[in-house]
């Protein structure tokens, strides 16, 4: 009965995704951030990678396991112009099932609010909040199958606004071959009150699916992750702006590449990982005219594991500006991460 509702919810996940409008942007697209450093470090969108982070269940309910249980995640990035993010999670394991309870946070500082004219009328801070609770269950010896609730606020002054969303998820896991594989259909919901009462918008709903493969005679495993495969077109329609902006015209192979995020983990030793990746879209996203640098897109970051604590650092370039991101993940029930 649960395989068969899982795939109940991924087909209705596929069909809303072939309704979606193709221009605009939705409402509450924070929740897409990477959640963690590792993940961050990764090329920031990974749904496959298996391991010791409880905080994976931001990516995929189904990434959490009974190993998870007492572990709590928190993770701190600075992004630009002083707007800064947080998120934790935690995990428990009961009854055949984990659990996984996290909560993200964005902080946009304070702002000056005027009127029309340019009065100052005071201060107000901006912030948006997800609550989301996930849950994780294997199915028959390698299959996992996930779903999470979420409960999405927005804060902007007056202007206010509130949703519910569930994702659904399955990882399949060969530990001979060393193959993982998962798929996330994400962010399936509704408004349930619009920014002064204008009309609902929709949600950053995506299908995002990927395979990560560990090498039987080497420390590292790569991954692939194809993101966004809700839309073929990722880069935009309007060839005008495009052209007069960036100098070209995106080839369908273009449009293909921008669903392709890239990543490797290497193991230097027992208890450090080296990570690293590559996300087209945001490459050809921040490669705007006269403002080309040569490493967007590209990601890295260490990891260290400790018995009682996990650290992990990802930094990464958005055109001449850099961000990082610092993940720190406490043990308090098992002995060892």
């Amino acid at each position: 009965m649960r395989v068969r509702l899982l795939f109940v919810f991924l087909w209705l996940g596929v069909l809303q995704g072939f309704a979606q409008t193709q221009g605009g942007n939705p409402v509450f697209s924070f929740i897409k951030n990477s959640a963690t450093a590792e993940v961050a470090a990764m090329g920031g969108s990974n749904v496959s990678l298996i391991g010791n982070n409880v905080a994976a269940g931001f990516s995929n309910p189904s990434l959490l396991r009974s190993g998870h249980h007492g572990q709590v995640a928190t993770s701190f990035s600075s992004l630009l112009a002083g707007i800064n993010q947080y998120t934790a999670m935690t995990g428990y394991h009961l009854g055949g099932q984990t659990l996984g309870l996290g909560v993200q946070y964005i902080n946009y500082g304070s702002i000056d609010q005027t009127d029309a004219a340019g009065n100052l009328l005071g201060m107000y801070r901006p912030s948006d909040l997800a609550v989301q609770i996930g849950t994780s269950k294997q199915h028959k010896e390698k299959w996992w199958l996930g779903t999470a609730a979420k409960f999405i606020h927005s804060n902007y002054g007056q202007y206010r606004s509130s949703a519910l969303a569930v994702d659904a998820s399955l990882i399949y896991f060969d530990e001979a071959s060393g193959i993982q594989a998962g798929m996330v259909v994400s962010n399936m919901g509704m408004q349930l009150n619009a920014y002064a009462g204008a009309v609902k918008e929709e949600l950053p709903f995506e299908i995002n699916v990927g395979v990560s493969k560990k090498l039987a005679d080497a420390p590292l495993q790569f991954s692939l992750t194809l993101q966004q495969l809700q839309r073929l077109n990722l880069l935009g329609s309007d060839t005008s702006f495009i052209v007069s902006e960036f100098g070209k015209n995106y080839s369908t192979f273009d449009k293909m590449m921008s669903h392709v995020v890239l990543g490797a983990q290497l193991t230097l030793a027992q208890n450090i990982n080296c990570n690293l990746g590559y996300n087209v879209l945001r490459r050809q996203s921040l490669n705007g005219y006269n403002i080309t640098n040569g490493l967007n897109g590209v990601t890295f970051g260490v990891g260290v594991l400790l018995p009682k604590l996990y650290i992990n650092y990802a930094t990464g370039f958005y055109q001449r500006n850099m961000f990082y991101q610092l993940s720190l993940n406490f043990n308090f029930v098992n002995k060892a991460l």
